[in-house]
């Protein structure tokens, strides 16, 4: 098969596995019911949301793995871990075996938190390796946006499937058995597109054509988008949850057109290629490690802990509507983890001398953060809409940076493990703010003898000091711009 075509195929292929790979961000989806099925307190309620993010510290293992096991076991490794991870908890959450003990859950949860990674760091290895350097911005921030709606899928097709109500288990058994067999099936599906390729012979315009392919490929990604924004507010009329599911699958079948195009064009280029002689050139494309002058902080821990904390601050401020908060903040990180490559995209394009750098646009996208927890000290229920919104895009953006700059600073020969150990950050201040956000909670809650808090001074505290740590003076990336 041509190699266009099989770099088109590999980059959709781990579209389709970034869209199902955010098991971890549905979480605040089904938190509140998981708590109560397994009667735990906040505080092991928030040290579960750690426990996902842990997993990261073992990340590394899939980087090495990477390097020397072909990548579509590399693919399975992480996939049959999900599988354990979350089946487990499915299982014993529905009596099939004996109940888990709390220390049991935090190891499944770790476990499933390190899935994550190793789908990650194929999709990251084909992204980069199978694009030259021009387009591997646009293949690394097209793809990592799709994570983004992660949790809008899984939200959407359990809705669809499965009948429950806010104040059930049923709604934690759903969400726990969509994460442990959608990622294994979706796995299975695109394992033989990814694959790091050698890209060969190519025609001379062929620089031209992945262009356009590119072009359409943002215009499907930007439409897909805004119908998960759209659908996510509700503004589809008559919009059930599978008709949801419907168009959304409709949307990631979409990317599908550009390999199809790139087959014809193929076809008819050999068909008359007996009248029109087409010159072409070999293209070899090499990784060369690429060092920077840029210092880039890969995430804000803030934004974790509020996502992981969504479910609670929607049930606080008492709002019943945290799946269509979960699916909103999925929408709108969609939005913010493409931002980066359109920016890069167009700048590149007009040749301008005076693009953003990366640690640039997050002091930028740090900001809007601040004043979104500012935001949330009103208790209306738009004001927590608007808030979260503005949090998904930056953190999404965040995101999107965060995997590019690894590429650009340590180059993208050995990528897989530099990215793994730069994150691997990420649990020691989820720990520390989750843990310190509970504590905050349990207190405020301290008179109820379900030990839940109700009203906006449950996290008012915490919104203050995650404002605080997000002030110019705790930012690096002010003093390296």
């Amino acid at each position: 098969m041509p190699s266009k075509v099989l770099q088109w195929l590999s980059l959709v292929g781990i579209i389709w596995l970034q869209a199902i790979n955010g098991t971890n961000t549905n979480f605040p989806a089904y938190s509140s019911q998981l708590k109560h099925a397994f009667s735990m307190s906040q505080l092991q309620l928030n040290n579960l949301a750690f426990a996902s993010d842990a997993g990261k510290l073992f990340g590394w293992f899939s980087g090495i793995a990477s390097v020397y096991l072909p990548l579509w076991l590399v693919l399975l490794i992480g996939s049959v871990l999900g599988l354990i991870g979350y089946g487990l908890q499915y299982l014993s959450i529905t009596n099939q075996i004996s109940s888990l003990s709390y220390i049991q859950i935090f190891i499944l949860t770790v476990l499933a938190g390190n899935s994550i990674c190793w789908l990650n760091t194929v999709s990251y290895l084909v992204a980069i390796r199978n694009f030259p350097r021009r387009y591997r911005q646009l293949a690394v921030g097209v793809t990592t946006s799709y994570q983004g709606l992660s949790a809008k899928i899984y939200t959407d097709v359990a809705s669809s499937i499965f009948s429950f109500s806010n104040g059930t288990t049923e709604k934690a058994q759903a969400y726990l058995l969509l994460n442990s067999v959608l990622p294994l099936g979706v796995t299975v599906i695109t394992a033989p597109f990814a694959r790091v390729m050698k890209v060969g012979t190519v025609a001379r315009d062929g620089g031209g054509d992945m262009n356009v392919g590119f072009v359409v490929m943002f215009v499907i990604t930007i439409i897909t988008g805004v119908y998960a924004v759209i659908s996510s507010l509700g503004l589809i009329m008559s919009s059930s949850a599978l008709k949801r599911v419907i168009g959304t699958c409709v949307f990631l079948l979409a990317p599908l057109l550009i390999p199809l195009a790139e087959k014809i064009r193929q076809v008819f280029e050999k068909y008359y290629s007996t009248v029109i002689n087409r010159e072409t050139r070999v293209y070899h494309f090499t990784i060369d490690d690429e060092n920077s002058n840029n210092d880039v902080e890969t995430d804000r821990l803030d934004r974790e802990v509020f996502l992981n904390n969504l479910g609670q601050i929607a049930e606080s401020r008492g709002s019943n509507n945290t799946s269509s908060l979960v699916s909103l903040s999925s929408a709108f990180g969609f939005f913010g983890r493409l931002m980066p490559s359109l920016l890069d995209y167009f700048f590149s394009r007009r040749r301008k001398s005076s693009v953003v750098s990366s640690p640039a646009l997050i002091a930028i996208l740090v900001a809007p953060m601040g004043g979104a927890f500012l935001l949330l000290l009103n208790s209306t229920h738009i004001v927590l809409y608007i808030s979260t919104a503005i949090i998904g895009v930056c953190t999404g953006a965040i995101t999107s940076v965060s995997v590019s700059t690894t590429s650009e600073l340590f180059g993208a020969k050995n990528f897989s493990v530099n990215h793994n150990v730069l994150v691997a950050n990420i649990p020691i201040g989820s720990f520390i703010f989750g843990y310190l956000a509970a504590l905050l909670y349990h207190q405020q809650g301290n008179g109820r003898s379900d030990g839940k808090c109700i009203g906006t001074k449950c996290y008012r505290d915490s919104f203050l000091i995650w404002v605080f740590d997000l002030m110019p003076f705790n930012n690096r990336e002010l003093f390296i711009i």
